[in-house]
């Protein structure tokens, strides 16, 4: 048997960049021989494997055929006699399929095994598919889309292209688990290039099955994209910070909606809601704030118990030049209330009943908002 570390490793090797994890292929081995050398199994659809010692993942060498629809629908075949070359063959772009041999002490050795030209298109920089099996795929399609945020120097072959757009016209992304295709999302949006990904997405005429409408709408009309890559490039890289300045224009109870569609994360999902009402409150007070308005606001954004998170928002929006100065203001001035003094105020017989002691911490904060708007 032979181990190679083949597809992003090699890739991202060539490029000079930081390679973090490996993948492993063994090409001339069984199930029966991996298990006889104390690698464990943990594939269900394909043999998978870890090591015994570095817990590094060794998979063995295959081959697949489309079975159904989605990136499901495979039956994947995996025997001694799959050559490195067929292994190779079913990867999505040719810049991921090249191989280096893992010397017996576990370095890489010897010339990189480029059956399918990668380090021409990686010279070119040039995503191109490796095989017509590509379409079969649509998982595949989402990765690109991820790979161009990454790569923004790179394009897509023409070939390739008219691939991505097979996938969409057979309809195969329904067939895409939600939690994939918010993986992919949320690795494009954090990439180097999130507008790149969109592009993608709108180019092939995917962004329709993907993305929440009124977020296409916006992003096919070009002032909206360049005010987004203005605001992206203003804004830090967080995942909440990306994710909220792109759904920033769209109505929160559309962003619950797609977010249920595609299992967005909870936090992510409750922090471009509230940045988006927040932006509608500061439309809505283009003269100035009122302050029963502000102290809604604060009450949904929870700043009373999430104070980092409310401090974000205001931040996030600050560093995209709106006016949130009187906010924070109102916001620092509400929650320096002394607790003690508020319920103090309540009468005695009251301070048991939760929903007194409630209103008078409204009017308190609310009296607190109102001053500093004043000032």
């Amino acid at each position: 048997m032979k181990i190679y570390a083949v597809g992003g490793a090699i890739r991202d090797a060539l490029m000079g960049l930081p390679v973090h994890d490996i993948d492993y292929v063994v090409v001339g081995s069984s199930v029966e021989e991996m298990l006889a050398k104390g690698f464990r199994p943990v594939g269900k659809d394909f043999p998978v494997f870890l090591h015994p010692d570095t817990q590094a993942e060794y998979a063995l060498a295959r081959t697949e055929r489309k079975t159904g629809r989605g990136y499901k629908g495979f039956h994947f075949f995996a025997d001694p006699s799959v050559t490195l070359e067929q292994d190779l063959q079913r990867r999505d772009l040719t810049i991921n399929a090249m191989a280096q041999e893992l010397g017996e002490d576990g370095s890489l050795q010897g010339p990189i095994l480029d059956p399918y030209n990668g380090q021409q298109d990686l010279a070119a920089k040039v995503f191109r598919h490796v095989s017509d099996a590509f379409a079969e795929d649509p998982l595949r399609l989402l990765r690109i889309a991820r790979f161009a945020a990454r790569f923004p120097g790179f394009s897509i072959a023409e070939e390739t292209m008219r691939a991505l757009k097979a996938i969409v016209q057979a309809d195969e992304l329904r067939a895409l688990s939600a939690e994939r295709i918010w993986q992919e999302l949320a690795r494009g949006l954090v990439a180097d290039k999130p507008m790149h990904m969109f592009q993608v997405l709108l180019n092939t005429g995917a962004a329709k099955t993907l993305l929440a409408p009124t977020l296409v709408a916006q992003l096919s009309q070009e002032d909206f994209r360049e005010a987004l890559l203005a605001h992206l490039h203003l804004a830090g890289s967080s995942l909440e910070e990306r994710c909220a300045i792109v759904l920033m224009h769209v109505p929160a109870a559309e962003i619950r909606s797609w977010a249920d569609c595609v299992r967005m994360p909870v936090e992510v999902r409750d922090f471009s809601e509230i940045f988006s009402e927040l932006l509608v409150l500061i439309s809505k007070s283009q003269q100035s704030f009122q302050a029963v308005d502000v102290l809604a606001w604060f009450n949904r954004a929870d700043v009373w118990r999430k104070p980092d998170r409310g401090q974000a928002l205001l931040n996030l929006a600050q560093q995209l030049d709106f006016n949130v100065l009187p906010l924070i203001k109102a916001m620092r001035n509400a929650q320096a209330l002394n607790a003690a003094e508020v319920i103090a105020g309540v009468a005695a017989e009251d301070r048991s009943n939760g929903e007194r002691i409630g209103s008078a911490f409204e009017v308190a904060r609310l009296a607190a908002i109102t001053a500093a708007l004043q000032n």
